[in-house]
């Protein structure tokens, strides 16, 4: 029997969810009625067998990405190759690091073919791809860990910045990551971008070998895992100020360099209490007025 996706609006009558297995959708435009119902409709039409596109394509998908040549086929795995392929030249990563935000640029792509919008967002569990109309804006909140409430600060963005993708990788997310960030929220043009590089910035945050951290292979946790036997980490214990500012400024550096090439636009890294913040702007505000980044939560202009 053929899987259908579940389709439906929230309760509040304006956004719309989307969940097929493991993509969980929650989306909200703004403009002309009849606009916002023809949007919801592609977006809805365009996310119908998008799985079991990826699925068909899975073994490729979870292989390291040559940085050389993409043998991928699919518009969306292409974009995840795409968003993945600058870092293949000197790290481990797969494709896979990419796909949530990849997805997420997929679904609002159909939404604006099929009708102009003032703004938009589609959140894929925290990965986000932004619409901005002139004089719009979206308050982007971080979050001090993505399995937990709470906004540490917000960035706002807005028409005339070039950020539309916002993506949060760590150790509490729901990917396993090789370093030791409680979470790292990156803005990028695009959500793909932001996706890749929260991996590779939440990858970089690290004291390699140090006795209070705990790792274990990832194929003894999810045996289908990309990461293969790469240990991943599972604990973090107590560490001194000067290791996790040593560990901060690792992810720092890493994020300076995206930032240099034009990969990104700025970053968030949260560990163990502390926050630093690379070309990041913002001000502490109360949960309510802003839109969590790694959530499913609320959006205000």
């Amino acid at each position: 029997m053929t899987r259908l996706p579940q389709i439906a609006l929230l309760p509040d009558g304006k956004r719309l969810h989307l969940q097929d297995g493991p993509i969980d959708l929650i989306i909200e435009a703004k403009g002309r009625e009849a606009d916002v119902r023809a949007a919801y409709e592609a977006a809805a039409q365009r996310f119908t067998g998008l799985l079991d596109e990826l699925c068909t394509e899975l073994p490729l998908l979870r292989s390291e990405a040559d940085p050389a040549r993409c043998l991928l086929r699919g518009v969306v795995a292409r974009r995840m190759y795409a968003a993945v392929a600058p870092f293949a030249a000197d790290c481990f990563i797969t494709p896979m690091a990419a796909v949530a935000g990849s997805v997420a640029e997929e679904i609002l792509g159909a939404m604006l073919r099929a009708a102009p919008l003032q703004r938009a967002y589609v959140n894929n569990g925290g990965d986000i791809a932004l619409h901005l109309g002139d004089r719009e804006q979206f308050s982007v909140g971080l979050m001090d860990r993505p399995d937990r409430h709470g906004v540490m600060r917000t960035m706002i963005v807005d028409a005339d910045m070039p950020v539309r993708g916002v993506a949060t990788s760590g150790r509490h997310g729901r990917s396993f990551s090789l370093g030791i960030a409680d979470a790292v929220t990156v803005l990028a043009r695009t959500a793909s971008q932001a996706d890749a590089a929260a991996t590779i910035i939440a990858n970089a945050v690290d004291l390699p070998g140090h006795p209070a951290i705990l790792r274990v292979p990832a194929n003894e946790l999810q045996p289908d895992s990309d990461l293969g036997a790469r240990p991943v980490t599972r604990d973090v214990g107590q560490l001194s100020d000067d290791e996790i500012e040593k560990a901060l400024e690792a992810g720092a550096a890493r994020t300076r360099d995206l930032m240099t090439s034009g990969l990104i636009e700025s970053a968030a890294l949260r560990l163990l209490g502390e926050t630093r913040l690379v070309g990041a702007t913002g001000q502490v505000t109360p949960t309510s007025h802003a839109f969590q980044a790694t959530t499913r939560g609320m959006l205000h202009a």
